[in-house]
């Protein structure tokens, strides 16, 4: 895993660093264009071989002291520069203005209002690199209309390819991903959007930031590239953990390895369950419970309802069948105590059936004998502290739609669940969090997709893993991960019918091998990518849990 930083989270590492004296904010802020050019040169190596024109426009702070040093450097290289600034220059912070008067024994700077009357001769004569060194990581607000204006004139006119930003493009939060709106234009129609112009490179100092792979980041970043400058790693821990957010760039293996289990036995691995609907609805129970029984749980059963065991039974070897009626059923079904971990909702139904089954799951579960039927709720508190605990349950599809219909069925959420919603399911069970995240961003930092993870995870009181490109995990805590499926992990292939049935499988195995719900929600997101790329284009359902030997044996597991 790797930490993903706010803007605030970096200010803070970059101003620890600075008041121990190891660096300065001038040292920082020529290892951060050095950065910029050294990306420029291995993106297009061919910029790197002759004299090129570059404009570069750099903003009112840091960001555009920053562009300030690229354009010292490339004009050191041999290239023509022209850059444009937008804002006083005697209003810059003190590091920019340093790096202003250094690049003014070079070269002059123009006002970004002038580049309007030059576009049309930058064209004629050719510009080979634009360099975006407006506004960065602090921007706070959308982006004024005559920087629109002139951004959008210049980049319309501008074909070459080779457009650069750094830190974040102009015009996106760097917290959310999010493209920032003029206030007071929310509750126009058609909704305001931020303006924003894809950066074919997108070059970032000392870690990736959230919005790099939240909301609308990756869409406007065709590319992005992190270039260490010299902080050192200890102010990590200056920031506050608690807050911080991992990258799901690789996940912790050891309960799958070899040295996992020294047990042969089957029960060592777990038992899952699988509840299954209606006949002719059946099939994405068998998908959650293949990829629960690839991803290595020692016993998987589906419970069917007699009707549908024909069905199952038909297509089934290594998965067991059991039959369960209703909740009753069921009860008997969960007095096995070597079943350890719960799969609700892949084609369950939204019936009272299925209601049922869904309370039933969620609630306490006694082995069959034990004197507690009529005890208290304290008393069963500290049975279980005692004895056990509450089921492990993965609820995906059907049994979300079910718990947000009932408050009661929300209630009985418990530590050891973990939700599943893609952004329709999200929506129906947080629908005030889903308003939140679905208003326009006007202010920066901007309410984002993990925000919203972190506050519905804290509702709920257990896992939630809030799915898409930009895959949000959270626990009540308020730790969070994200598995990104995009840039070089993309696989929009994965937006397959069934997909979602498996992932929620993965989980469930997970659980039942003794991964904590966090554990098994950010291995399971993981795998489900990485089987994803193993099998590239094409892809079905089906083809997801066939890939895993393939992707444990890449892993030397």
């Amino acid at each position: 895993m790797t930490e993903l930083l706010t803007a605030a989270q970096m200010r803070a590492i970059e101003q620890a660093a600075i008041a121990s004296g190891e660096v300065t904010g001038l040292e920082l802020m020529e290892r951060a264009g050095r950065g910029v050019v050294e990306a420029v040169f291995e993106e297009w190596p061919e910029l790197k071989a002759g004299s090129f024109r570059a404009v570069v426009l750099c903003g009112p702070g840091n960001n555009g002291g920053d562009g300030f040093v690229v354009a010292r450097l490339l004009k050191e290289w041999g290239w023509e520069v022209e850059v444009f600034l937008y804002g006083a220059p005697e209003r810059m912070p003190p590091d920019a203005r340093v790096n202003y008067e250094r690049w003014l024994g070079m070269g002059r700077v123009s006002s970004l209002a002038t580049l309007n009357e030059e576009i049309d001769r930058a064209v004629a004569i050719g510009v080979d690199l634009i360099v975006d060194a407006l506004f960065g990581t602090g921007l706070s607000r959308a982006l004024p209309d005559d920087v629109q204006q002139t951004m959008q004139r210049l980049f319309c006119s501008y074909l070459s390819g080779h457009l650069v930003s750094v830190d974040v493009p102009s015009g996106l939060c760097a917290d959310s991903g999010r493209s920032l709106v003029p206030e007071g234009s929310e509750d126009k129609w058609p909704p305001a959007a931020g303006l924003i112009f894809e950066a074919n490179l997108t070059v970032t100092f000392h870690r990736a930031k959230l919005g790099h792979v939240l909301a609308d980041g990756p869409n406007v970043m065709r590319r992005f590239v992190v270039k260490d400058i010299g902080l050192p790693a200890r102010t990590l821990h200056e920031i506050g953990p608690a807050d911080s957010v991992a990258r799901l760039a690789h996940v912790r293996l050891r309960g799958l390895s070899k040295d996992g289990h020294h047990s042969n036995n089957k029960f060592s691995h777990g038992h899952t369950l699988i509840l299954s609907g209606h006949p002719g609805h059946t099939g994405a129970a068998r998908l959650a419970a293949r990829g629960a029984l690839r991803i290595g749980a020692g016993l998987v059963t589906i419970a069917a309802e007699p009707e549908a065991i024909a069905e199952h039974a038909a297509q089934l070897n290594a998965i067991m069948l059991r039959e369960v009626g209703d909740d009753d059923g069921l009860g008997m079904i969960l007095s096995d105590r070597r079943i350890n971990a719960l799969c609700l909702g892949p084609g369950l139904g939204l019936d009272q059936r299925a209601a049922g089954l869904v309370a039933e799951a969620l609630g306490w579960h006694f082995p069959a004998g034990l004197p507690l039927i009529d005890a208290t709720d304290a008393q069963v508190d500290a049975w279980f502290r005692t004895h056990g605990h509450r089921q492990a349950c993965v609820l995906d599809a059907d049994a979300l739609t079910l718990i947000s219909r009932d408050p009661t069925l929300f209630g009985m959420l418990h530590a050891n669940c973990v939700l599943t919603p893609h952004a329709g399911e999200f929506a129906r069970l947080f629908p005030d969090i889903a308003e939140k995240l679905a208003a326009p961003a006007t202010k920066g930092p901007a309410y984002s997709k993990v925000d919203a993870t972190r506050e519905a995870a804290k509702r709920a009181g257990c896992v939630v893993l809030y799915k898409g490109p930009d895959t949000v995990i959270a626990d009540p805590s308020g730790r969070c991960a994200i598995n990104s499926a995009q840039f070089d992990r993309a696989a929009p292939w994965l937006a397959t019918a069934g997909s979602g049935d498996v992932l929620a499988g993965f989980i469930t195995g997970l659980l039942a091998r003794g991964f904590s719900p966090m554990q098994a929600a950010e291995t399971g997101a993981w795998l489900h990518v990485e089987c994803a790329l193993t099998f590239g284009p094409g892809l079905i359902a089906e083809d997801l849990p066939e890939q895993l030997p393939a992707v444990f044996r890449k892993l030397g597991l």
